[in-house]
């Protein structure tokens, strides 16, 4: 059972972990006309652990019993984040894939649950960076979570003047398509736009497609870039 309750520890987390920062980009006043940035573990903080135990709690079972039986690679997941599937359906597979028989309605509370609240610091970061740039917002999400943060976190996400959520425009990062279409929506070139994720995948795709992108391993890498910016 302890080995057990390591392999999910490591499976859980995986995801929601920084990575190893990749190279820095080299930035100074004046070289962007916008900001876009990532949401989970960039402006809003997340913790799946919270999530899995609402769905335990719910179950009556260890959330060391769903070791293996999530995946945010799997292709429901990604259908959900691209809009193609409800809510109820991604919660039916869910049902099946954790071998639980909770409602839509508790599954809906755990999977809210993942949110923990603002990244510390970043809602100064923010107003100060808005008052010289436009800011905007690009995130791989589903309705149900975009739903909930707009609501609870509309103080810190008001500093944006648009959201590309992948539900809504049907595609996601770090899919080439993707980045172009945000970039042909905000109106500037590629290289004019620092892009802000905590995914390394995410930094090389919005490299390969001309912006300018920082690996988010710290809180303090957003201060840093902005700084940078002189911002």
């Amino acid at each position: 059972m302890r080995q057990n309750r390591h392999r999910f520890a490591v499976a859980c987390l995986s995801r929601f972990s920084y990575t190893a920062a990749m190279t820095r980009p080299l930035l100074s006043p004046g070289c962007a006309d916008a900001l876009l940035f990532d949401l989970g573990r960039v402006v809003l903080d997340i913790d799946f652990n919270k999530t899995l135990a609402c769905w335990a709690g719910h179950a009556g079972c260890d959330p060391a019993e769903f070791a293996g039986r999530f995946s945010s690679r799997d292709h429901i997941y990604l259908r959900h984040e691209t809009g193609e599937i409800s809510d109820a359906e991604f919660f039916a597979s869910l049902r099946a894939s954790l071998g639980i028989g909770i409602s839509d309605a508790q599954f809906l509370e755990g999977w809210n649950a993942i949110f923990a609240g603002e990244m510390p610091g970043i809602a100064p970061l923010l107003e100060r960076a808005a008052r010289r740039l436009p800011l905007y917002a690009f995130s791989n999400t589903n309705g149900a979570h975009a739903e909930h943060f707009s609501a609870v976190y509309a103080g810190v996400l008001g500093h944006f003047r648009d959201m590309f959520l992948s539900s809504r425009i049907g595609l996601r990062k770090p899919d080439a398509e993707a980045f172009d279409h945000v970039v042909k929506a905000i109106g500037m070139p590629a290289g004019r736009i620092v892009f802000f994720d905590d995914l390394a995948e995410n930094i090389e795709g919005a490299r390969a497609r001309g912006l300018t992108a920082v690996h988010v391993t710290s809180p303090g890498d957003v201060a840093e870039a902005l700084a940078a910016l002189g911002l």
